[in-house]
This record gives structure tokens, C-alpha cells and sequence, in this order.
């Protein structure tokens, strides 16, 4: 689960990591009373105006209705409101949305902290997230901070660092010092990049996050050290052990057939692709997209409807696949063991009977348990169906219909 930038700092500030502070608007208005708020707390007198999604880039993102970026320097109060709703209500593209953009619909009014003082300020780069090579966690980090972390990678890779974290120990002072070292930092700064690491480790490891990438970590001008951005996604499945992160799902920012997956039970992404794809167990949906793939076609989707892939199920699968207009026909491929594939098959049917008229192309492969009886099934249907048996069989006539 993503989480927005004011949650994952609020979050971060619970584990004592040192934020930007700032207060979450919904209109222009409050933008101004979050403006008021700050300025008593902390005393800045400039405001950032953060639009809050789930992206990156929005600094350098364009909210399309107004030519706002998404992120915004307000030199004063009276600049507030005017800077909210150029963002508020906008769609903003981003290198990581699509061309549509998404919809804006919090606003953070966040401190300024690039105050003068008695030195430069500086932006690193930092992350934790697991190394899946290894099984541990890692905390990555960079003195490029600000800047896409990709771009950094593949042009500079020498100035990425890797700390990788023994879980049977944690993470250790000297590790600490290291990667504040490598940062190019002394004295109280260095003090301060030791503390922060630590306590963003905490939250990383007291959350079950899947990463926490923190960019830019600004080393200010009077060499304090805090996050002034968080992207936080959190395990899925841990969020049984977090009701109060939990409450933080902000559904608007989700694909809403995702969604409905979810709340039928099945495992659902979408893709790209023109084909759709129904598909009991992961490891099949997986083979299927790549057999899609070498008949020439696209997956539209990832989608496992599980071991009771009964009528119901089948139809609610048949209704997700067909609100994607990129679809130009769907494989259904099923392996009968926990199932047979003769009921697998008449759930076909019967779903194909209760939607109606399906526009597209229907190919079936099922195979194990009573997987002749289930090919008869289908091809005494009448129905605008085509079985197949092999799965090259069913890739061949994928590539058929498509051409």
C-alpha cells in the first residue's frame, strides 16, 4: 500500500526522524489556515505547496488545466491561496502517471527550510528497502540528492552507496557513521545523519515497510538533517499488525477494477496489453502472459480468479477484463487439479449467457481433471467460444484472432 507524503512524514516523525512540517488542505481556503497554523508552529513565513499523489516527479510534473507545477514556492501568505488552486482540483502528469495525469486532491503546506545561514544547503539521496538477492535490507544512498535517483544510477553509478543490513544484528554505529562519511559530512551534521539514519531504520523496520525513499534528505543550512520528501509503501500483508496505517488506504489514487478485484476475492493488475487473460495460480498467469507474448499479442491483464473458478467468479472476471477498451480477446487458460474443468466450463457458459453479447473473441484451455468432458462442453455451446487443449494450441489461435 503507497502511502502520501504527509502520511509517510507523520509516520517518520512518530519514530523520531526530523520532517519538514507541514499541514494536509483539501481547498484554498484551508491552505491559508494551514499557512496561518505553520507560520505560529514554526515560524517560516514562505510555504511549499506539495499536490499530494501517489507519484514521483512532481516538482517537475505539470498540472495540465493550469500549467501549475505540482510542487510550488509561495513567498508569503498573501501567495497561499492563489498557489493551492492552481494545483487543487488539477490533473498532474508526472513521468510516472499517464498522459491523463492524476487528480489532485490535498494540498501540503509545508515549512521552507532552504533558510540562509552560516552554510550551504546540501540534498542527499536514501532509501531502505529489501535486497531480494540477498534477503536483507539495504539502505541506498546517494549525495545526488533532489534528482531522479535513475538518471543518477545509470550516468554516475559510482555515487550510489549500499549499506546492507545483517538481520541478526541490525543495523550498527559504525554502519551509521559510514554512511554519513560518505555523505561528506562533519561535525554537528555528521552527529545529526547518524541519528537520522537510525531513526528512519526504525520506522522502516516498525511499520513492515516495503521501502521508505526519502528524496531529498536536506543537511539545512544550520546543519540539521531532515526528510523533506517520504515515499512509503507498506507490506500488504502486514497490515493486519497496523489498523492505524491501514486507515491510511487512500482509495482515490487506486485502480478502481483493482479495487473491485479486492473486494471479490481475485488478483488483479492492469496492463498495457490487447489480450485479456483469466487465469487460476499465479505461476500459470505468468506463463500465460508470456505465451501471449510470443503469439504476438499483449497481456491486458494479470488475473488469478483462484481454485473455485465457479460461475460467479468467472462472470465477476469476465466484467473486470471487459471494462478495458484495449481488449480485443481474452484466454482463458485453467488447469483442472483442485477444480474440474468440466465445472470450470460451465461456468464459462453460464457466465457468457448472463453478460450477453461479448464483442471480443473468447479462447478456453483446460486441462486436468475431466478436461475432454469440459472441451465438449464448450464446443456444443453454440457460443462464440473457441477450446483448445495445448497451451501452443491455445497461443495459435490467440495469434489467429488477433490477426
Amino acid at each position: 500500500m503507497n502511502l502520501h507524503e504527509y502520511q509517510g512524514k507523520s509516520l517518520l516523525k512518530k519514530y523520531g526522524v526530523a520532517i519538514q512540517e507541514g499541514i494536509v488542505a483539501d481547498t484554498p481556503q484551508q491552505a491559508v489556515e494551514a499557512a496561518k497554523e505553520l507560520n505560529a508552529q514554526t515560524g517560516t513565513e514562505w510555504y511549499v505547496v506539495k499536490a499530494q499523489i501517489h507519484a514521483g516527479g512532481r516538482g517537475k510534473g505539470v498540472v495540465t488545466e493550469t500549467g501549475s507545477n505540482g510542487v510550488v514556492l509561495a513567498k508569503g501568505l498573501d501567495k497561499v491561496e492563489g498557489v493551492a488552486a492552481g494545483i487543487l482540483g488539477g490533473h498532474l502528469v508526472t513521468k510516472q502517471t499517464n498522459a491523463k495525469g492524476k487528480k489532485v486532491n490535498k494540498v501540503l503546506i509545508a515549512q521552507d527550510v532552504y533558510y540562509p545561514g552560516e552554510s550551504e544547503p546540501s540534498e542527499f539521496y536514501m532509501s531502505v528497502l529489501m535486497n531480494r538477492e540477498t534477503g536483507r535490507n539495504i539502505i541506498m544512498y546517494s549525495t545526488e540528492g533532489g534528482m531522479d535517483i535513475e538518471a543518477v544510477a545509470e550516468q554516475t553509478p559510482h555515487l550510489i552507496f549500499k549499506e546492507e543490513i545483517d538481520p541478526k544484528v541490525g543495523l550498527q554505529g559504525f554502519q551509521a557513521r559510514k554512511i554519513a562519511f560518505n555523505l561528506g559530512l562533519s561535525g554537528e551534521a555528521f552527529k545529526q545523519m547518524v541519528k537520522f539514519v537510525f531513526a528512519l531504520y526504525a520506522a522502516y523496520e516498525g511499520i513492515d515497510a516495503s521501502m521508505f525513499e526519502i528524496n531529498p534528505v536536506l543537511k539545512t543550512s544550520d546543519n540539521k538533517i531532515i526528510a523533506v520528501d517520504s515515499k512509503v509503501t507498506v507490506d500488504d500483508s502486514a497490515l493486519y499488525r497496523h489498523a492505524d496505517i491501514a486507515e491510511m488506504r487512500d482509495t482515490t489514487e487506486e485502480d478502481p477494477v483493482e479495487l473491485e478485484a479486492k473486494e471479490a476475492g481475485l488478483n488483479y493488475v492492469n496492463l498495457d496489453g490487447n489480450v485479456g487473460c483469466m487465469v487460476n495460480g499465479a505461476g500459470l498467469a505468468m506463463a500465460t502472459m508470456d505465451i501471449i507474448k510470443l503469439s504476438g499479442g499483449e497481456p491486458a491483464n494479470f488475473l488469478d480468479v483462484g481454485g473455485t473458478a465457479d460461475a460467479e467468479r468467472v462472470e465477476k472476471a469476465f466484467r473486470m477484463i471487459l471494462k478495458d477498451p484495449n481488449v480485443e480477446a481474452i484466454l482463458i487458460n485453467i488447469f483442472g487439479g483442485i477444480v474440474r474443468c468440466d465445472r470450470v466450463a460451465q461456468g464459462v457458459v453460464d457466465a457468457y449467457k448472463n453478460i450477453g453479447d461479448i464483442p471480443v473473441p473468447i479462447i478456453v484451455r483446460l486441462q486436468g481433471t475431466n478436461a475432454e468432458e469440459a472441451k465438449r462442453l464448450i464446443d456444443e455451446s453454440g457460443l462464440n467460444v473457441l477450446s483448445a487443449v495445448l497451451l501452443k494450441e491455445a497461443a495459435q489461435k490467440v495469434s489467429e484472432v488477433l490477426s
